[in-house]
């Protein structure tokens, strides 16, 4: 028998990306995450197992989906349906007979051979665009065997290739990825360790510490700051990541993304509550500001969407 091939848990599969680097891309999106982030808007991607969610608006309180769940993690009520996520295997079975759509399972285990012919379908826009394909989560790295041979694949093809990391992760064997790659985008949240754990749930020590590993491979690295009001939008954790920039070897750029609240209904499809509340996105003009003080260091600074 030949050698059992490496599966990963996807969530999602984005064509057309701008985002996550240079050109036209396909952002994979794969289920996950060490942290929790307050601000997360993929909530989906946090857990390692299969989810379902139920949209509420959707739902018509039918009871087919109680009905032929087989382990009784459903329940339809008045008020609503309700699922128990320590019975719930996600198999998808209610799904199938959810013809309003209000349940959907969040991610699918795939070979990266499936991956790839989905990444394919787009090659003709990425070599018009200098763009590929970015590999995102979730923390992708926790699978870590599948994004290995994921971009090895891509990379086989010609294909641009670009990992989105938190950088929260074990660094064994990370330079088993590196001939793989093209570019890394590399979020730091914070460069108070306190202040860091309070809104992630991880201190930031081992977060730097990789980022220095990451930057030794001379990858191209774009380092990125998820901008969050009233967290780390100070002008002085601002200079403090901007100063560790200029410390790594050839990191030329750090880049904004400012806060935002798209993810937020999610967390009630899933049964979460959005911690964050009524927090809006950074103005304009506080943007711009943050902007100029990290120009100021002389590195170059693009403001995500």
């Amino acid at each position: 028998m030949g050698e059992r091939e490496v599966m990963g848990l996807v969530f999602n599969i984005q064509r057309y990306s701008v985002q996550d680097g240079p050109g036209i891309r396909t952002t994979v999106f794969l289920k996950g995450c060490p942290l929790r982030c307050a601000w997360c808007s993929n909530p989906e991607s946090q857990m390692t197992d299969v989810e379902l969610a139920h949209i509420d608006r959707f739902c018509t309180r039918c009871g087919r989906c109680a009905e032929v769940c087989q382990m009784r993690a459903i329940s339809v009520t008045d008020s609503g349906v309700r699922v128990d996520r320590l019975k719930c295997n996600g198999c998808g079975k209610c799904v199938e007979f959810c013809y309003e759509g209000a349940l959907r399972v969040f991610s699918t285990r795939v070979s990266a051979e499936e991956v790839l012919r989905e990444v394919k379908r787009d090659e003709l826009f990425y070599r018009n665009s200098g763009g590929g394909v970015t590999i995102s989560g979730g923390e992708p790295l926790l699978q870590f065997d599948f994004v290995r041979e994921l971009l090895e694949r891509c990379h086989g093809i010609g294909l641009h290739t670009a990992l989105d990391t938190s950088g929260y992760v074990w660094p064994a064997k990370i330079d088993e990825i590196f001939p793989h790659l093209d570019l890394i985008l590399y979020d730091i949240k914070h460069m108070d360790t306190n202040l860091h754990e309070k809104l992630t749930a991880v201190p930031v020590e081992a977060i730097l510490q990789n980022c220095s590993l990451f930057a030794a491979s001379k990858i191209p690295m774009i380092l990125r700051i998820p901008l969050i009001p009233d967290f780390n939008d100070s002008e002085e954790n601002i200079k403090k990541t901007a100063d560790f920039a200029l410390s790594l070897n050839g990191i030329e750029e750090l880049d904004l993304l400012p806060y935002h609240r798209w993810g937020a209904a999610k967390y009630q499809m899933l049964d979460r509550s959005y911690e964050l509340g009524e927090l809006r996105t950074p103005t304009a003009i506080k943007i711009e500001r943050l902007k100029g003080i990290i120009e100021s260091f002389g590195l170059r600074c693009e403001v995500g969407g």
